[in-house]
């Protein structure tokens, strides 16, 4: 893989680590998750989704989820406003990414701007819960699109909840919304099980007061994201609820994975 370098372009931080750095394998083993998951032929796009964002190999099938509703509409998606937690940088408030572009080892993707909220280099320069998506996205929706990836600090819920609806409506027409989070980190199995249920339950409820800051790595767009589907008449739908232990990691030790569709009810 040849890397841009460039000040305004943002290589990729964890190919080779997350996902593949090798572009045919990349590409491949994306439409092999993709291929494997069956979307009904009369769904329609959501106007926004909860995904997560650990490795490929293990959150890579929960995620699909998405991508492969994603890809049944790609001629209609021309923005993804991206927006998930900073691991690495403490962050108060929120921080869209100072970059014209972002690299994969599938190619470039053009940063659409925001005047919403300001930029911020360091809580994107290192962070993986927003570049895993990329690859996806990639392979789901081709060429012809471009991402507003923000990263979201301790905030309140309101506030996100107004940054979240000013993002998509600034972006207009063909947007999506991406919320990227992991759930619950390093329990058992069944308490894991147990807590990310809890979760769940908060989220399709739109409860965001109830999802706790230690059961979500992505909390607080997580809630955020929660707040506006309340505010704008949408509810999130179950896709899949799984574990790292589904896919082979050790049953002391799981980490929970979520995908939502956030939809406006049908008939309405």
């Amino acid at each position: 893989m040849t890397l841009t370098t460039s000040d305004t372009v943002r290589p990729p931080a964890v190919a080779g680590r997350f996902y593949s750095a090798d572009p045919d394998r990349l590409r491949a083993e994306t439409a092999r998750l993709l291929d494997a998951v069956s979307v009904p032929d009369d769904e329609p796009l959501a106007p926004a989704y909860i995904v997560p964002h650990a490795g490929h190999r293990f959150s890579g099938a929960v995620a699909a989820e998405v991508y492969a509703r994603l890809a049944r509409h790609r001629d209609r998606v021309r923005r993804v406003v991206l927006v998930g937690p900073s691991h690495h940088h403490p962050l108060r408030g929120h921080a869209a990414a100072p970059y014209t572009a972002w690299e994969t080892p599938l190619g470039l993707i053009e940063t659409a701007p925001t005047g919403v909220v300001g930029s911020s280099l360091l809580p994107h320069a290192e962070e993986h819960s927003l570049e895993v998506q990329l690859p996806f996205l990639q392979v789901a929706l081709g060429d012809g699109f471009a991402v507003t990836p923000v990263a979201v600090g301790m905030s309140q819920t309101p506030d996100t909840a107004r940054v979240i609806g000013s993002l998509l409506a600034e972006a207009g027409e063909g947007t999506v919304l991406l919320c990227s989070t992991d759930l619950s980190h390093y329990h058992d199995l069944a308490t894991a099980k147990r807590i990310d249920e809890g979760t769940a339950e908060a989220i399709r409820a739109l409860r965001p007061r109830e999802i706790s800051t230690t059961h979500a790595c992505g909390v607080f767009a997580l809630r955020g994201t929660v707040a506006w589907a309340d505010a704008t008449g949408r509810r999130p739908r179950q896709l899949a609820l799984g574990t790292s232990a589904d896919v082979g990691g050790p049953s002391d030790r799981v980490v929970g994975y979520p995908a939502f569709a956030v939809e406006r009810p049908r008939g309405l």
